[in-house]
């Protein structure tokens, strides 16, 4: 009958022919030890089905095995936001192969600024990938001027700190975007921003300005909303009660396109016969609007994964770019 006692440490070095400590540094990222020494420490794991403590292993390797996943925004967020939740699933497939846990931290209300990034410093984890960040939230400067691997999805606000990095060229989605709406014979070409203590929406609405400039056209009719449903449609609201003449708009996000077109609605315009509309993301909502929302690519999937792999290259020591930034894709719908 097969012993119902798991094998141990000392159990795997007599079965390899090598001395506890050999079988240890094997077990333990196989640092000092021959080829031949670590492929018998690999078998016989195999053939005894050993699993190392871990608790002990991180005394011996000062490791955690678990990186963390920080979003600095309400909770209720993530299950509602499409980019969101589209992070989630790109760390986890970028995980897939690796006994690395993910520990998951959301922003507190009333959290003092700098507080979670004290926690990500004290030795919780072993690396951070960070989402949906705000200048505010202090996670820039303060995991910036640390040791602890750290890669943001979307660009930091400062390059002082040389922090790696994976996002989509909002700049250039913001100028399609509104390169289109020009395409389509529109001359008072508003917008609707994200939040403008985030680089997302910055660089989308800088994309706009830059092609209304080249175009000749104006470019004061801006109203920031919040990446929300709600916000969005509060933001066009504001829009139309101050910029009347508005013919075509561009949302920095599929949810706030989907409060402006209930909006337009509720004004008895059409779209797009007297207002055209351009989003920002394609992660779903996009194609269930009616009508559907032309709107522009935004990979989170892929730039979530990249910037995992980023990680696991900065854990394993290797040389990483410290930015990586993908092409936005114009997604034709009916709304212009």
């Amino acid at each position: 009958m097969r012993s119902t006692i798991p094998p141990t440490l000392d159990d795997v070095a007599q079965a390899a022919g090598v001395s506890r400590s050999t079988a240890s540094r094997a077990i333990n990222g196989g640092l000092r030890v021959s080829p031949e020494a670590q492929a018998a420490v690999d078998d016989a794991v195999a053939r005894l089905g050993y699993s190392p403590n871990r608790a002990a292993r991180s005394l011996v390797t000062r490791r955690t095995d678990s990186i963390a996943l920080v979003v600095p925004e309400p909770d209720g967020r993530i299950l509602t936001d499409p980019f969101l939740s589209g992070t989630l699933r790109g760390v986890s497939d970028g995980l897939l192969g690796t006994e690395l846990q993910l520990v998951l931290l959301l922003a507190r209300p009333g959290e003092h600024p700098g507080q979670m990034a004290r926690y990500l410093r004290s030795g919780h984890v072993d690396g951070v990938i960070v989402a949906s960040h705000h200048r505010d939230d202090r996670l820039e400067p303060e995991l910036g001027r640390g040791s602890l691997p750290v890669v943001f999805v979307g660009r930091p606000f400062s390059d002082e700190a040389d922090l790696c990095y994976v996002d989509v060229d909002n700049v250039e989605g913001g100028r399609i975007a509104t390169q289109r709406l020009i395409q389509a014979g529109r001359r008072h070409i508003a917008t609707v921003t994200g939040p403008l203590d985030m680089t997302a929406a910055v660089d989308r609405a800088a994309g706009w300005r830059a092609a209304l400039a080249e175009a000749g056209l104006p470019d004061d009719a801006v109203v920031e909303g919040d990446f929300t449903t709600i916000g969005g449609a509060a933001a066009t609201e504001r829009l139309l009660a101050e910029h009347p003449d508005t013919d075509a708009i561009f949302v920095a996000s599929d949810l706030m396109a989907q409060g402006t077109l209930r909006v337009l609605a509720a004004h008895g315009k059409r779209v797009p016969d007297d207002v055209s509309v351009v989003g920002f993301d394609n992660l779903g909502i996009a194609e269930a609007l009616r009508p559907r929302l032309t709107t522009v690519q935004n990979p989170v999937v892929e730039m979530v994964e990249a910037a995992t792999g980023t990680l696991l290259d900065l854990l394993a020591g290797a040389p990483v770019p410290r930015a990586r930034v993908l092409a936005p894709v114009l997604v034709e719908g009916a709304s212009v």
